[in-house]
C-alpha cells in the first residue's frame, strides 16, 4: 500500500502562513544549493495532493510546472470545480475517499503539501503515515497553525532528525499504529 507523506515547513510557533497566506518567512533559509532533502523526497512519489490556497500561491511564485512536471498526478484540493490542466485535477469531492482510493493503486507514495485544512482533514481520518517537518528559526505570532484543533491525538514514532547551518532543523516521524 502506498503511504502518504507530508513534507511542509513551519515556524517554530507552529504555523505554516504569516497573515493572508504570506509565506516569503520562508525566504530566510534559502540557500543555493539546498534543498533540504526536497528533491530526493519528491523522486519516492508520484501524486501530489495540495490545498488550492497553496497550490496558487506556488503557481505564481515559482510556476505550474512545481508541482505538474509530467511524471506526477497532482490533486488541488478546492471547492470550486475547474477543469484539469495536464495532469493536473481540481478535486472537489471526498477526500479521504480519494487518499484511501490511491492509496489502493500501484504506483510511488502520495505527498501532501498543506494547506493546513487539507493536512486536518487527513489526520482526523488519520491517513498521514509519515511527517517531514522542517522548523524555521522564526517566531511568527500570528498567521495559520500547522495543526489547526479539532483531530484526534495520535501517536507518533521519531525516525530522524537533521539540522542545518541556516538554522533550519528537520524533524522526520512515522504514525505509531
Amino acid at each position: 500500500m502506498r503511504k502518504l507523506s507530508l513534507f511542509i515547513a513551519t515556524s517554530l510557533d507552529g504555523y505554516i502562513t504569516k497573515p493572508n497566506d504570506d509565506l516569503s518567512f520562508l525566504k530566510i533559509v534559502e540557500k543555493e544549493g539546498e534543498d533540504y532533502g526536497y528533491t530526493k523526497f519528491t523522486d519516492t512519489i508520484d501524486t501530489l495532493i495540495i490545498g488550492r490556497k497553496t497550490y496558487d500561491y506556488v503557481v505564481s511564485e515559482i510556476g505550474a510546472s512545481h508541482y505538474d512536471n509530467g511524471e506526477r498526478d497532482v490533486y488541488v484540493i478546492t471547492r470550486t470545480e475547474r477543469p484539469s490542466v495536464g495532469r493536473t485535477a481540481f478535486y472537489t469531492g471526498d477526500l479521504a475517499r480519494l487518499v484511501k482510493r490511491l492509496q489502493s493503486e500501484n504506483g510511488k507514495n502520495i505527498y501532501c503539501d498543506g494547506g493546513a485544512e487539507v493536512i486536518t482533514e487527513l489526520l482526523k481520518h488519520d491517513l498521514v503515515d509519515e511527517f517531514t517537518i522542517s522548523i524555521i528559526p522564526i517566531l511568527l505570532g500570528q498567521g495559520t497553525r500547522l495543526f489547526k484543533d479539532g483531530r484526534p491525538e495520535q501517536m507518533l514514532k521519531l525516525v530522524g532528525t537533521r539540522t542545518f547551518d541556516t538554522g533550519l532543523v528537520q524533524l522526520h516521524y512515522k504514525r505509531k499504529k
